[in-house]
């Protein structure tokens, strides 16, 4: 008989360890996928379209709340974990209480869900979401074209609209971002690399995904999100940590594994972070991954204008999976209220509305700032609706991408922007050369 399985997950990787191990497997059945983290996943089917032959019904995705039931009423052998960001305390939580109703936990290998490229492949994975992941990618993205090489980037899904229609996406112009219906969330991650006037590709059926985009491309780089592996087998795999969470490279998963699997790890925002965190987060990379090479690294921001901060009360507005999930207290837009002498950073909490509202219940240490939450239309409109209820002289833009491209901001704003700088002379030029990449 076939092991009955469940899938947890976040529309992610969830469906890519199916799609790689479970579809067309005459081992296992898979009856439902759960979801969490991503608000509006659930309630849907993953289509039959993607899921294949043997599920001509397609697959149910139900709430991870639901998990105890749903074990019991499918009578479920085998419960799959498959997203990434959390502890590992949170991970045998529900180990346990799966174990409890009777069926067995696992966590794929990286063997048994990595796809094999035709060419070199660059990944670039961290310990925590918001480590500075965008910035290490456009750093050695912009040193391979610079040294001719067609580059094309493979972006870790995030497949909130119509599955079939997202199977393989590409993006290489503005319009593209438009034509596949981006929440802010995509657009974040899509936009830097078409603005620098690259190819990225992204969407569902990650094997689909990799052979159209070695079609173009000399060397494949993996922009992973979160703190995920990488869905392909890596040549070189970089690991950025974050010195602003020191301990979460110990106790978070699967951000301890991203640090054991790593070639280089790049330890990012030293300048703004405190030195002695810098060096736990080195001595513990040490511990995990003796053989890794270490490599300092800064973000320092700058901003469009400094006279929109200074002096003025404003309203900071970060990244909203950085502020949630990954549970920083502060970003870019933080930072440059501090820096650039902002008289007060406002709370939005009296400010906000519907499902913005519902996002601060759910993530409490949010705190003061307002994350910029895009996964639907109806999260657009509550975002842009608390940004102009709130009582502030100005606004500050810490996302990656240009908000008041996708919403009306009513007040002065101005951007955040930051990349990545190597401190000392261990580069990853220095390091691409000897690898025979540059």
């Amino acid at each position: 008989m076939k092991s009955r399985v469940i899938i947890m997950g976040a529309a992610g990787r969830d469906f890519h360890d199916f799609n790689v191990f479970f579809r067309n497997n005459q081992k296992y059945e898979v009856v439902a996928f759960t979801a969490t983290q991503i608000p509006n996943i659930e309630g849907r089917v993953y289509p039959p379209e993607l899921a294949g032959p043997d599920y001509p019904k397609g697959i149910p995705i139900y709430e991870e709340k639901d998990l105890r039931n749903l074990i019991a009423e499918h009578k479920v052998d085998q419960v799959v974990f498959a997203y990434s960001d959390v502890r590992f305390e949170y991970v045998m939580n529900i180990a346990s209480m799966v174990n409890a109703c009777g069926a067995s936990f696992r966590l794929l290998g990286a063997d048994e869900t990595m796809a094999k490229s035709t060419k070199p492949v660059i990944s670039i994975i961290a310990v925590r979401t918001g480590s500075g992941k965008s910035q290490t990618s456009r750093k050695i993205v912009n040193l391979l074209r610079a040294a001719g090489k067609k580059v094309v980037a493979i972006r870790h899904p995030m497949p909130y609209g119509d599955l079939v229609k997202q199977k393989v996406q590409r993006f290489a112009t503005y319009d593209d971002l438009k034509k596949h219906e981006c929440t802010i969330e995509e657009i974040e991650e899509y936009e830097p690399h078409v603005a620098a006037g690259g190819v990225i590709y992204a969407g569902v059926d990650y094997e689909a995904i990799l052979r159209e985009a070695e079609k173009e491309a000399d060397i494949i780089i993996w922009d992973g999100g979160n703190n995920d592996i990488p869905f392909y087998k890596s040549d070189l795999t970089i690991t950025v940590a974050d010195p602003h969470r020191p301990g979460n490279e110990l106790n978070y998963y699967p951000g301890n594994t991203s640090v054991r699997m790593a070639d280089v790890v790049v330890i990012n925002k030293i300048e703004s972070a405190d030195p002695k965190s810098v060096v736990q987060v080195r001595n513990n990379v040490r511990a995990l991954n003796p053989k890794a090479i270490i490599i300092d690294g800064a973000s320092p921001i700058r901003v469009t204008d400094p006279s929109v901060i200074k002096g003025k009360r404003v309203l900071v507005v970060e990244d909203g999976p950085t502020l949630t999930h990954g549970e920083m207290e502060y970003g870019a837009g933080t930072i440059a209220a501090w820096n650039y002498g902002a008289a007060e950073i406002i709370d939005p909490r009296p400010f906000t509305v519907g499902t913005i509202t519902d996002t601060f219940k759910k993530y409490p240490k949010i705190g003061k700032l307002l994350p910029a939450m895009g996964y639907g239309d109806q999260q657009v409109a509550d975002l842009e609706k608390t940004i102009h209820a709130t009582d502030c002289d100005a606004v500050i833009i810490g996302t990656p991408i240009d908000l008041g491209r996708i919403l009306k901001i009513n007040k002065p704003s101005c951007r955040v922007f930051y990349d990545l700088q190597e401190i000392g002379d261990l580069t990853l030029e220095k390091i691409l050369t000897e690898k025979g990449y540059l």
